[in-house]
């Protein structure tokens, strides 16, 4: 007992010590290679200033940087709030829930590749995930496929030469129901700009007839958007594609297809 209570002091800082460093670590793996790393790095020198602020005494300039933390610490959340998820949902356990996520996680990841491979080669891509309103009015009149997603036959599907590239692809779950999908084009809105050509035009208009998820991979530019609730967000990177729905998608329930926690994401990114 009296060893314990010697030994107590030093254990304690000892164990703090063990588990910051589990944190930083955990955070520089997770972020390593993202957008979201600039940020962690700008904090370490956010800190290193604010250390040497109070070093030298700069009482004026350490209150300001007081009230910019209060102010920061909610712009990363809501800024951050797909990678942030994603790094949480890390940590949970494992059981039968996560194999189901990991099964539709390869869909996910499958479908990202294909994404950015046609992007990069500068294919046209319009692509619909279903969400709770069916499709089925916009399918009926398209070429049914019924199809389980393959990176190989979505990526022949709008491949120049393909009969089926003129047109969107329609997803439910993880099944394609069909391709060259005629969509209605959005309505004059502030959303639209002069460059955007029909493909953007009906990736939004469709978002404004239903709550489906839409995928554009721009031709001219090679550029990704994504559309959702009329709103759509250009220029999206891959790392932060995959964030972005590997963090609010769920797994698939029968043919129910990507659930409500995406029009939660996108509400909250507008009002941001």
């Amino acid at each position: 007992m009296h060893f314990f209570s010697l030994v107590l002091p030093y254990l304690i800082p000892a164990l703090e010590v063990v588990a910051i460093a589990f944190v930083v670590y955990y955070l520089f793996s997770f972020f390593w290679n993202t957008r979201a790393m600039d940020l962690i790095l700008g904090i370490v020198v956010f800190c290193a200033l604010f250390m040497l602020a109070s070093w030298l005494h700069f009482p004026v300039l350490e209150s300001l940087m007081r009230n910019f933390v209060n102010a920061a610490v909610i712009a990363i959340l809501i800024i951050f709030q797909p990678e942030i998820r994603v790094a949480l949902s890390k940590l949970s356990v494992k059981g039968k829930k996560y194999e189901k996520l990991s099964e539709f996680d390869r869909f996910l990841d499958a479908l990202s590749n294909s994404v950015y491979r046609m992007a990069e080669r500068r294919i046209g891509a319009l692509i619909l995930i279903e969400n709770q309103d069916s499709l089925d009015e916009y399918a009926n009149k398209a070429v049914l496929l019924h199809a389980q997603f393959t990176s190989e036959l979505i990526e022949s599907i709008f491949a120049q030469t393909s009969p089926l590239h003129d047109g969107a692809v329609i997803i439910r779950g993880t099944t394609i129901v069909a391709a060259a999908v005629i969509l209605p084009l959005a309505d004059d809105s502030g959303q639209i700009t002069r460059s955007m050509g029909t493909r953007h035009r009906a990736a939004l208009g469709i978002t404004q007839h239903s709550d489906a998820l839409s995928i554009v991979v721009s031709e001219e530019s090679g550029k990704v958007s994504i559309a959702r609730d009329g709103i759509m967000t250009r220029g999206v990177k891959a790392d932060r594609f995959k964030g972005i729905i590997r963090s609010i998608f769920t797994a698939p329930a029968g043919e129910g297809g990507v659930r409500s926690a995406l029009y939660d994401w996108f509400r909250s990114w507008r009002e941001s």
